[in-house]
């Protein structure tokens, strides 16, 4: 089993050059660490891009545009090999803070701080990146901007911490072991989502999670704590509300664990249709693609404290609701 310092390390040089870069050079550094075929799976608007170039273009110089300065805060940095396709990835999840100085996708400039949580997963191959999944809370933004796009959510909004331990950052070999129990805890609570025969959503949770987990999820829905607050603010809503669903587990492109955490990202992870409404939708028999993160932390035999990013924009869209564009309008951008 690889102990991944060396596509952590390679991982660790392209954000400092990243960092270091400037709009105008950020190009440089895509070409120089990015390979041929380089695919870039990202939120809406930016979805799916091919080559370093055009992700620049698209994703990042619109951005360093924007968010003069820019720093990456990680609170989450993490690699392993892909149970799904044996390749090898790193993760790193926390928040892109800057000075909005000018506005990004339509998002007024409030020349303050703010923060842009992100997920992002790199793959390595011979040396270089030749996959990327970027998932950003692009709402969580417009929050802060003061254009909040939609209804009150049913949890609660805040700018979401790194974990409780604060060993998020794992930059040195983690023991097979505890990975394994991780990654074998995260399958058990996935079965347990599908198994029909507990006699409530409660018993279901408790199986694989504490009673105080926390789940820090996207501006829109908001985050939680413990179990029945948990089933109250989010699981209860979703469920209820998107009674068809398809769980797309095979539409995931990553999926590991390392020690005590583990993290997956979906294209799609499922599809529902929203039969009784959800996020101030009408209920409707559309079927939409759900594109999740997941970041998980273990204690002892639970999961206590799960990081959750889901491209609510993208599901709106293939709703007939564009966000961003109608904010613009909205805004007379």
């Amino acid at each position: 089993m690889s102990d991944y310092q060396n596509i952590k390390a390679i991982v660790s040089e392209y954000f400092n050059e990243m960092e270091k870069a400037s709009a105008a050079t950020i190009g440089d550094v895509l070409r120089k660490y990015t390979t041929s075929d380089y695919t870039f799976y990202g939120v809406h608007p930016f979805n799916e891009i091919s080559g370093g170039d055009a992700v620049a273009e698209t994703v990042w110089k619109p951005l360093y545009k924007a968010f003069t300065p820019i720093q990456r805060r990680q609170d989450i940095f993490i690699a392993g090999t892909s149970t799904i396709d044996g390749d090898q990835w790193v993760t790193s999840m926390g928040h892109f803070m800057g000075l909005l100085d000018s506005s990004w996708l339509g998002i007024p400039a409030t020349r303050k701080m703010v923060f842009l949580r992100y997920a992002e997963f790199n793959s390595i191959r011979d040396g270089k990146i030749c996959k990327t999944g970027f998932f950003c809370d692009i709402i969580g933004l417009m929050h802060q901007a003061g254009v909040y796009p939609l209804p009150p959510q049913t949890g609660a909004q805040f700018i979401i911490p790194g974990p409780r331990t604060h060993d998020g950052l794992q930059y040195g070999i983690q023991s097979a072991d505890e990975s394994t129990k991780t990654l074998n805890l995260v399958a058990q609570m996935r079965l347990d989502m599908r198994d029909t025969s507990y006699k409530s959503r409660t018993e279901e949770l408790k199986n694989s999670w504490d009673e105080n987990m926390i789940w820090y999820g996207p501006t829109g829905i908001g985050s939680t704590f413990t179990i029945d607050r948990y089933q109250k603010q989010h699981q209860g809503p979703y469920r209820d509300n998107l009674i068809t669903r398809k769980c797309d587990h095979n539409g995931h492109i990553c999926h590991y664990a390392e020690g005590k955490y583990a993290s997956w990202f979906g294209w799609p992870s499922r599809t529902n249709t929203p039969t009784g409404g959800f996020l101030g939708m009408p209920a409707n028999d559309t079927w939409a693609k759900l594109r999740v993160v997941d970041i998980y932390r273990r204690e002892g035999n639970k999961l206590v404290e799960n990081w959750v990013f889901i491209d609510i924009l993208y599901w709106l869209y293939q709703q007939g609701l564009d966000v961003l564009e109608r904010s613009r309008q909205l805004l007379n951008n």
